[in-house]
């Protein structure tokens, strides 16, 4: 067991607990408040003057798939030779020892959300991983999480150096419809064998996968910076009825009107970065300010390898300094992240059944430059103490 006491405690469930504390057994929270009693022989950390958190969440990045300073032989994220690959897994690509998963821990992000790039169309299987392990299977919050779709000048770049379609954002749109179209009537004859297994279809990998997508077990996860891209997003997904999350929404706050009238969760960032494509012209950390208080639920991301994990509450920190509120800001790297996830049974708040992962810091990681990470806990465990 392991008591944290005498800290004030954000748990963002709705209260501040000052002078709090948190009792953790079997790696999950047991009980939260002023006056707990606990065992004489329990772990204890002492938070006096210090601030508690849930773990951060980084909802879109990718972290293991491009390796840290390694180059080619480290680069997994993009099989970029066919525009449909939604059969492919993150998982199988990520390493838990590149030193990146140590960095984010001892930063206070201790989920992330990571999976493939946006080179092709459909780019394969997102999955919610803790940042502490060396065995990804012991590692995994929720797989498969999100199915990885692109839009806009990524799948164009890289399919015009090829000389192969898509090389316009018409022939993007065409290839996902094409797509989920064939899923649909794979998952309809699905339906019909369950009658009658003499109509069953031709296994086919590649639609066993987005058929996750059409039964709405997964989200599309949506790749779009510029405006009209965004909204051709919500566009197919509207036309097939499928679940979508808008990741890295760039423009999102020249059309926050119609994002929140549409009401699809947004992921926005990186935003701490150079604009380095046309699509990017328009890069602002104002952005998570004005579609929050437009009524779109936020989260903010890192999108690493473009920005470390361990900047995440950096960045949660500039969207404050560009007029977002301060406790909306942490929402979006704890319980939003975790919402738009669908992982909050488990992460995002602190909370009595849910799992152990708490950060302490010896300051606001939001407003202080200076502030540092006292204690990570991950599943109930210590993993980081400075």
């Amino acid at each position: 067991m392991l008591l944290i006491k005498n800290g004030t405690i954000y748990t963002m469930a709705g209260e501040i607990i000052e002078n709090g504390s948190i009792l953790i057994e079997n790696g999950k929270i047991k009980e939260i408040g002023k006056d707990i009693v606990a065992p004489l022989d329990v772990e204890v950390i002492d938070a006096e003057g210090k601030m508690v958190t849930p773990g951060f969440i980084d909802a879109h990045c990718h972290i293991g798939l491009f390796e840290d300073g390694i180059g080619f032989e480290g680069d997994d994220g993009n099989e970029m030779v066919d525009p449909v690959t939604p059969h492919l897994r993150g998982i199988d690509g990520i390493n838990p020892m590149d030193r990146t998963f140590e960095e984010a821990y001892q930063g206070g992000v201790t989920c992330a959300a990571t999976g493939p790039g946006s080179a092709n169309v459909i780019g394969g299987q997102f999955a919610a991983i803790k940042t502490y392990g060396r065995r990804i299977d012991d590692m995994i919050v929720k797989e498969p999480l999100a199915m990885k779709i692109a839009f806009g000048e990524n799948p164009k770049r890289v399919y015009n150096a090829q000389k192969k379609s898509p090389m316009t954002r018409m022939a993007t749109a065409a290839i996902l419809r094409e797509t989920l179209f064939k899923a649909k009537n794979y998952v309809e004859k699905q339906e019909k064998a369950k009658e009658d297994p003499s109509k069953a279809p031709e296994f086919d990998m590649k639609m066993e996968a987005m058929a996750k997508v059409i039964r709405k077990e997964i989200p599309l996860k949506a790749h779009a910076h510029r405006a009209d891209d965004i909204l051709t997003a919500i566009r197919i997904a509207k036309e097939f009825d499928v679940d979508i999350t808008l990741e890295h929404c760039t423009e999102g706050h020249l059309i926050a009107d119609y994002l929140a009238e549409e009401q699809k969760p947004t992921i926005v960032g990186p935003s701490l970065s150079e604009r380095s494509k046309f699509e990017l012209k328009n890069l602002t950390f104002e952005t998570p300010g004005v579609l929050n208080k437009a009524g779109v639920k936020v989260a903010i991301m890192t999108d690493s390898p473009v920005i470390p994990l361990q900047y995440l509450p950096l960045c949660a920190g500039l969207a404050v300094k560009s007029g977002m509120d301060e406790m909306e800001a942490l929402k979006a790297i704890t319980i939003n992240a975790a919402e738009i996830l669908g992982i909050d049974d488990r992460v995002g708040s602190i909370e009595v059944g849910k799992d152990a992962d708490i950060v302490i810091f010896d300051g606001n990681p939001l407003k202080d430059i200076n502030c540092k990470t006292v204690a990570t806990i991950i599943d109930g465990k210590v993993v980081y103490k400075r």
